[in-house]
């Protein structure tokens, strides 16, 4: 049986249609916009149940020292997760720097040592291989459809051979051509990433968000 968690879910249909009209209105910066506005109805208000789950299975050997990174970390809460479970020095990036001014006053609030960092910075813009693990929950699926392959070619560009994708894929709902969230399926992702990386993960959480409940799965990547 699963276990859940009340938050608020993506679908709240005010918020929604205030952050397209956003992004509309503003393009890329209409992301910030959006965090003033408190249109970010991707913001479950806490980490992901799911990324718990697979962290603390027995089953998944993830690395325990080098760097993480979270792209699109929005406040937080997944980044500074995964810094403390696992030890990684991480780095957790967003276009809009409220969205980063909100991430770093999440830290100082529940544990200001931890290893985590947050940047304004362009995801395709970055430009190192030296990451062994990298988190991707809402950022795929808050691209245009047509910028999925060059999303593939960024993610092989920054994890190392050996290292680790770790996809969260959501929501998984019926298709529409409205976004973001953009449709999405897990096979997606898999055309995105093409040949160079081995799926080791696939599976629907038990641990999840009332939100989330079948509408998510937890989808992990190695890089050949």
């Amino acid at each position: 049986m699963s276990q859940t968690a009340s938050a608020p879910g993506p679908g709240d249909p005010t918020k929604m249609a205030r952050l397209r009209e956003l992004l509309s209105r503003h393009q890329e910066k209409g992301w910030d916009e959006a965090w003033k506005d408190e249109a970010t109805p991707w913001d479950a208000g806490t980490m992901q149940p799911a990324l718990q789950e697979l962290v603390e299975s027995s089953d998944l050997d993830l690395p325990r020292s080098g760097r993480a990174l979270a792209p699109g970390c929005g406040r937080g809460y997944d980044a500074v997760y995964i810094a403390k479970s696992l030890g990684l020095e991480t780095i957790g990036i967003d276009i809009s720097p409220t969205a980063i001014k909100a991430a770093n006053e999440y830290k100082r609030a529940v544990d200001p040592s931890a290893n985590v960092r947050f940047e304004e910075t362009n995801f395709f813009a970055i430009n190192d291989a030296s990451f062994g693990l990298v988190y991707d929950y809402t950022f795929f699926v808050a691209l245009p459809p047509s910028m999925r392959p060059e999303w593939g070619t960024q993610m092989g560009t920054l994890v190392k051979p050996g290292g680790f994708l770790i996809t969260l894929v959501y929501p998984i709902l019926p298709y529409t051509d409205a976004g973001p969230p953009f449709y999405v399926r897990p096979e997606h992702y898999e055309d995105a990433l093409g040949s160079t990386w081995r799926k080791i993960w696939d599976r629907v959480p038990e641990k999840t968000l009332e939100a989330h409940v079948g509408r998510e799965r937890m989808i992990v990547w190695q890089r050949l």
